[in-house]
């Protein structure tokens, strides 16, 4: 191992001892008094993300098997969070960075990759950033970090440190320390493994639900068992949702999927501001819809205990869309007849089946 591959990694160990652990928020809800919901806050890493975790992994995996040298170009291929992270590490290495993304990306996003340095590539159709990653690493003799591959293997799943191990550790003192279900979203499907695998290895009774947005394969695929069918365009919720069944998706260790319709993501966020008093991107949204629904099926069975889900980053990312009230119009979306929704099933424990 060369000296720059040995303190790269010092570096980036070096960038985590700094950092104490991501705090999980409980959430009282006056409708439901037996069942506790936690939030895990994954906005307060360096990088404003769930994804810091991903990027710091990837960066570990590539240079801990040779991929990444002095000099080497880091290419990632994504929608935004994860690629702010990993242009947070290339600085911390000096590397150069690019991401290649959808144009509809935000511009939040957008402007933070630049604060780090790092340089964005627009795609106008969403499915083909993975072959222009592949075709700008070998023009630039540089590293395709390939989150879509890599993200359910990079991460440590039977411990260490990881997001699972963190909240299990962090709920060791709650009425119901091993909740009944986990929620969160998929993108690379990298977290979703890393919960499933962990809970199976602890030999814990938790179940894994992930939620999958409209215009996602995911959800369709888990449900048929096939892994080759694909989609046109984005799934309108930045960070989750795939056009196509990504790799590190592993459906062996997922227990349940809830499809999310978009302006139900977007009513949430607007709510959780209500009752969290701070604003969460539109992915948080996704996975507080999926908790209603889990929630509501536990009290009609009678059933108590605890859901946790993922605060998975900072809504001030989107306030020229999901919190923009032109935005919304725009697009077609009323959130007005959800967010009534949201407010009764949260104080009054009533959760209508029929959409809003």
């Amino acid at each position: 191992m060369s000296s720059w591959v040995a303190q790269a990694v010092q570096k980036i160990e070096a960038d985590f001892n700094r950092s104490s652990d991501t705090h999980l928020i409980p959430l009282p809800l006056p409708g439901l008094p037996d069942i506790q919901l936690y939030f895990k806050d994954e906005s307060t890493h360096p990088t404003g993300s769930l994804k810091h975790r991903l990027a710091r992994s990837l960066f570990l995996y590539g240079l801990c098997n040779g991929w990444i040298k002095a000099g080497t170009s880091i290419i990632e291929a994504s929608s935004g969070s994860t690629a702010v992270s990993e242009a947070y590490f290339a600085r911390l290495l000096g590397l150069p960075f690019i991401a290649v993304m959808p144009r509809s990306t935000s511009v939040e996003k957008i402007r933070a990759i630049e604060f780090y340095g790092g340089r964005c590539h627009l795609v106008d159709d969403p499915a083909t950033i993975y072959d222009v990653s592949r075709q700008l690493a070998e023009q630039l003799d540089g590293h395709y970090m390939d989150q879509f591959t890599y993200a359910e293997r990079a991460t440590d799943w039977r411990g260490n440190n990881n997001i699972a191990d963190t909240i299990f550790r962090q709920m060791a003192l709650e009425p119901h320390p091993v909740p009944e279900w986990i929620v969160c979203g998929a993108g690379t499907g990298g977290t979703s493994a890393t919960f499933g695998r962990y809970v199976r290895y602890q030999r814990l009774a938790t179940r894994v639900c992930v939620v999958d947005p409209e215009n996602s394969v995911f959800y369709d695929s888990y449900y048929s068992g096939q892994r080759d069918q694909q989609c046109s365009g984005g799934s309108g919720v930045e960070g989750i949702g795939r056009p196509r069944v990504e790799p590190s998706f592993i459906p062996g260790v997922v227990d349940h999927m809830i499809r999310v319709p978009n302006v139900a993501s977007y009513a949430a966020v607007h709510f959780l501001e209500e009752v969290l008093g701070r604003k969460c991107g539109g992915s948080t949204g996704t996975n507080f819809y999926g908790v209603c629904q889990l929630a509501a099926e536990m009290q009609r069975n009678g059933q108590g205990g605890s859901i946790v889900t993922l605060l998975c980053d900072d809504g001030n990312r989107y306030l020229n869309s999901y919190f923009d009230p032109a935005w919304l119009a725009q697009h077609g979306y009323d959130i007005a007849p959800w967010l009534t929704r949201y407010r009764r099933f949260f104080h009054e424990g009533v959760w209508s089946e029929a959409q809003a």
